[in-house]
């Protein structure tokens, strides 16, 4: 299925029947500020496990990311946060940025592996802020990849529902997205560190 949402003012029934896609635990592909992302429920494990199955990876070497509506809903997920890391989050969020954090004891459950780390993003992006706020709970993200082995990311939401229609069961147009995708920024140590310079700059 593909739903045409508008980024300047999501219709709330059509962010209603995303929610309800994921309550069910299906597989949604949307938008984000920078290249379309795929996800589903944390929660529901066969949905996870078969993200991990089209990116043709095991679930327990995944580097799967979440998406958090807001900056309050990492404590679930992550150790407390040092002042300094807090405040560069704080200024850069909403944005196309990744922050890896050291993961409370909740994360190696959710993943089923010994993973230590989470990655967390707050995209501005307000198609999918809205449906993980109504959803009520973080959602796995992982990037869609364009199978040409020249260009990386699919930019038009129409190819990839193409591309994904008999895998996935939503795909939402959200207009073009970006080709570059987001920033990550190691944040586990005391010292931020960069590991992929993507779209985002940080301030």
């Amino acid at each position: 299925m593909l739903i045409k949402i508008y980024p300047e003012n999501p219709n709330p029934k059509q962010i209603e029947k995303v929610v309800e896609t994921l309550q069910k635990g299906g597989i949604i592909i949307y938008p984000t500020d920078s290249v379309y992302g795929m996800g589903c429920d944390i929660h529901n494990s066969k949905a996870v496990d078969k993200i991990a199955q089209i990116k043709g990876i095991k679930r327990d070497k995944a580097r799967f990311s979440i998406i958090c509506h807001s900056l309050s809903q990492l404590s679930d997920y992550t150790r407390p946060l040092n002042n300094s890391t807090f405040k560069l989050m704080k200024k850069n969020l909403p944005g196309p940025f990744t922050f890896i954090l050291n993961a409370n004891s909740k994360v190696p459950a959710l993943f089923q592996s010994k993973k230590k780390t989470v990655g967390i993003r707050i995209p501005n992006n307000s198609i999918i802020l809205e449906i993980v706020k109504e959803f009520g709970s973080p959602i796995l993200t992982t990037s869609v990849h364009d199978q040409d082995e020249i260009v990386e990311y699919t930019t038009d939401p129409e190819l990839i529902h193409d591309n994904f229609q008999e895998i996935v069961d939503l795909v939402i147009d959200g207009g073009y997205g970006q080709n570059i995708a987001s920033t990550v920024v190691d944040c586990t140590d005391d010292e931020p560190e960069i590991i992929r310079q993507g779209i985002g700059e940080l301030i």
